[in-house]
């Protein structure tokens, strides 16, 4: 029999991986993952909760659970990254970063430590472990759900021994499942965002870790319009938290177009999006998964954001990685971000929009 360790988050996805890898005749193993420990008293992180909900479904499964702590390598590996980018006025997404550097870095080795053939998470995305050696990470059937977008830094080695038990499910039959089974999770809301900022004010919480430096906002044409409260706290695109309502009647609204870091100057549009539509972009870091390194010029799709359909992109070379080439204008592609890569069934890796060009 083939032992599986899956990763318990306390949710109604991983519960249900589990419960149908018993199904199929695994030992099966659960384990959660501590990644952040919270000295705020009135902090949000939902960690001992959680892992009340794991502990109530595997004992439903009978099946055993550990608990391991990876609170040190999140801050030194995920979370200084985080602050390091918002310092420099990008916006990182560091569930990107979590998946590549906890949940198939440590979290891997620990459970091939306790004796695992394989490792597996509740993820909506497949895996296809090909008889040439190398793994191909697929898109989930559910198109809504399919999370391969935060997997896109995850390497060929990572893939190697990992199930992704919900590739073929749609959200709605998880959840059925789950209920008829009786697990804790059925009904449980799916988690947003980081746990590390979970429910609370986001401005406050970041405001704990870098000091704010106001600064003027300024319209294209120069005019200051307003006070920003640092850089850090925008995002190109973001209408709401300006505060310069009423400036211009109640007729449009005003949006971040972009941000002058050397200068501390936040700039903003009124109405006119056009500011923010971008043709091309440079990417580094580019990570490809089951590929032999692109031959330029590549015609693919593309995402500049998880909520987002598939863009076509031609790709040529640059420096420390790829220029993508927009075949439509894009709406706020962002610095710090990720742009990701795919043909019709997989996601062929992705790599840090590092500069944009409009």
């Amino acid at each position: 029999m083939k032992t599986v360790v899956v990763g318990m988050s306390g949710g109604v996805d991983s519960s249900v991986a589990a419960l149908l890898l018993k199904r199929e005749g695994y030992n099966v193993i659960g384990l959660f993952m501590l990644n952040w420990e919270e000295n705020d008293p009135d902090g949000a992180c939902t960690a001992e909760s959680d892992f009340a909900d794991v502990r109530r479904v595997c004992s439903l499964l009978d099946i055993p659970y550990f608990s391991v702590n990876f609170a040190k390598e999140y801050k030194e590996r995920v979370f200084k990254h985080f602050l390091d980018e918002y310092a420099a006025g990008r916006t990182p997404n560091p569930d990107v970063l979590c998946n590549r550097e906890i949940k198939f870095g440590p979290f891997r080795e620990y459970a091939l430590s306790l004796g695992a053939d394989y490792i597996a998470t509740g993820h909506y995305c497949g895996v296809d472990h090909n008889a040439d050696g190398r793994h191909y990470l697929l898109k989930a059937k559910d198109a809504d759900k399919d999370q391969t977008y935060f997997l896109n830094q995850v390497t060929q080695p990572q893939l190697e021994k990992v199930l992704f038990p919900l590739a073929r499910l749609p959200k709605e039959e998880v959840r059925k499942i789950a209920l008829e089974n009786g697990l804790a999770t059925a009904a449980k809301k799916d988690s947003t965002g980081i746990c590390f900022i979970g429910e609370r004010n986001f401005r406050k919480f970041l405001m704990e870790y870098l000091p704010a430096q106001p600064g003027k906002i300024l319209t294209q044409d120069g005019e200051e319009v307003g006070e920003h409260v640092g850089l850090m706290h925008y995002t190109l695109g973001q209408r709401r938290g300006i505060n310069l309502g009423g400036r211009k009647g109640e007729e449009g609204r005003w949006f971040v177009v972009k941000k002058d870091v050397k200068n501390n100057i936040l700039y903003v549009s009124h109405g006119d999006e056009s500011p923010l539509y971008s043709s091309e972009c440079i990417v580094t870091g580019l990570n490809l998964i089951g590929i032999n390194p692109f031959v330029y010029p590549f015609e693919c799709t593309a995402k500049f954001r998880y909520r987002q359909g598939e863009q076509k992109v031609t790709l040529y070379p640059a420096e420390n990685g790829a220029r993508v080439v927009f075949a439509e204008k894009q709406r706020a592609v962002t610095e710090g971000q990720y742009a990701v890569f795919y043909d019709e069934t997989r996601c062929l890796g992705g790599g840090v929009i590092d500069n944009v060009i409009f």
